[in-house]
C-alpha cells in the first residue's frame, strides 16, 4: 500500500492520479485532515483515511499497513512546518513503514534566505537520522509559485522585483507525474534526489521577455531595491511575514541557490518538461485583456 499524505492538494491530487493511471487504486490510500473533502475519491476506488500532522496517532493508523508514505510538505512556516514534518516521519517509523518519502526542495539549503529552503533542509537532516529507508524529493521551484509571485505585474504590463537570479522554474503536473514514478520504482532512489527540474533556468528580465513576445506588448521589467519592493507589497495588503518570504526568494535566487538544472525530470518523464514559455502561454491567454 502507498500512501499519499495531503492528498487534496494540488501536488497530492497529481501524484494519486498519475499512479491511479500507472497502477490502479486498489494499493492506495489518501491521508487527509478533512474526509468530507475526499470524498471524490471513493468514486476512484481510492481508500481514504484521516490524517493530521498534528497527531501522531491518527498518523499512525493512518499510516498502518503501507509499504511506502508520501509525506507532502506542510503549508506552513518555521519550527512550525519541522514540528509536523518529524510528526509524519515519526508515525510512519511508528507504523513500519517500508520506505518514507518527502516532497523538499532543489534549494534546500541551512540558513537560507528562503525560508522553506532552510525547513526543507532540516527536515531532510530529520529524516536521514531517522534510521528508516527515505527518498527526499528535491522538486524543482513551482512555476505556479513564479505566477503568483509576478502574475498581476506581467498582465499589467511591468514587472518590477528586486535584484534576482535565474530560477529553474519547474511546472508542478510534472513533478506529480515524476514523484509517482519514483514510488513505483522507489527502490533505485535512495537518499536525496538529483535536482528535478526544467531543463532551463530563467530570470526576471528574461520572463519579462517571454511574456512580451507572447503577448504582443511589451512588458518592462523595473529593478526596484529590497525594501522599496517590501513596502509596495506592505501598502498592497500583503501581510509582512509573506512579503519577507518572498523577498527571500529573490536573495536566495541572487545567490544562485535556485538556479541548478539536471535531466533526471525529463527522463523520469520519458519527455520533454513544461517550459516556463508554455506555463506563461497558457496563463496570459487566460487573460482577457490580452488578445
Amino acid at each position: 500500500m502507498i500512501v499519499i499524505t495531503g492528498a487534496t492538494g494540488n501536488l497530492g491530487k497529481g501524484v494519486i492520479d498519475n499512479l491511479i493511471k500507472k497502477c490502479g487504486p486498489n494499493h492506495l490510500i489518501a491521508s487527509v485532515r478533512d474526509l468530507q473533502k475526499a470524498s471524490f475519491y471513493q468514486e476512484k476506488g481510492v481508500s481514504v483515511r484521516k490524517g493530521s500532522f498534528d497527531c501522531i496517532d491518527d498518523l499512525k493508523t493512518a499510516f498502518e499497513g503501507a509499504s511506502q508514505v508520501l509525506i507532502v510538505s506542510a503549508n506552513t512556516l518555521g519550527e512550525e512546518a519541522l514540528r509536523l514534518h518529524r510528526n509524519a516521519i515519526d508515525a510512519a517509523k511508528l507504523a513500519g513503514v517500508n520506505r518514507i518519502l518527502y516532497t523538499s526542495h532543489m534549494g534546500a539549503r541551512v540558513g537560507s534566505l528562503f525560508a522553506p529552503a532552510d525547513q526543507h533542509a532540516g527536515t531532510e537532516a530529520y529524516l536521514a537520522k531517522s534510521g528508516a529507508a527515505y527518498t527526499s524529493l528535491r522538486h524543482g521551484f513551482y512555476a505556479e509559485s513564479c505566477l503568483a509571485m509576478i502574475g498581476d505585474g506581467l498582465k499589467r504590463g511591468e514587472l518590477r522585483t528586486p535584484e534576482d537570479g535565474p530560477v529553474s522554474w519547474t511546472a508542478r503536473s510534472d513533478l506529480a507525474q515524476a514523484d509517482a514514478e519514483i514510488l513505483i520504482d522507489s527502490e533505485n532512489w535512495n537518499g536525496v534526489t538529483l535536482p528535478l527540474t526544467a531543463p532551463q533556468a530563467w530570470t526576471m528580465a528574461e520572463i519579462a521577455e517571454i511574456a512580451s513576445d507572447i503577448s504582443g506588448r511589451r512588458v518592462r521589467h523595473v529593478v526596484v531595491s529590497d525594501q522599496e519592493w517590501l513596502d509596495a507589497k506592505m501598502a498592497a495588503g500583503m501581510p509582512k511575514i509573506y512579503a519577507e518570504l518572498l523577498l527571500g526568494s529573490f536573495q536566495a535566487s541572487r545567490r544562485g541557490d535556485f538556479a541548478a538544472t539536471h535531466p533526471a525530470l525529463e527522463n523520469l518523464l520519458g519527455r520533454p518538461a513544461r517550459t516556463i514559455r508554455e506555463v506563461l502561454t497558457a496563463f496570459l491567454r487566460e487573460d482577457p485583456n490580452h488578445q
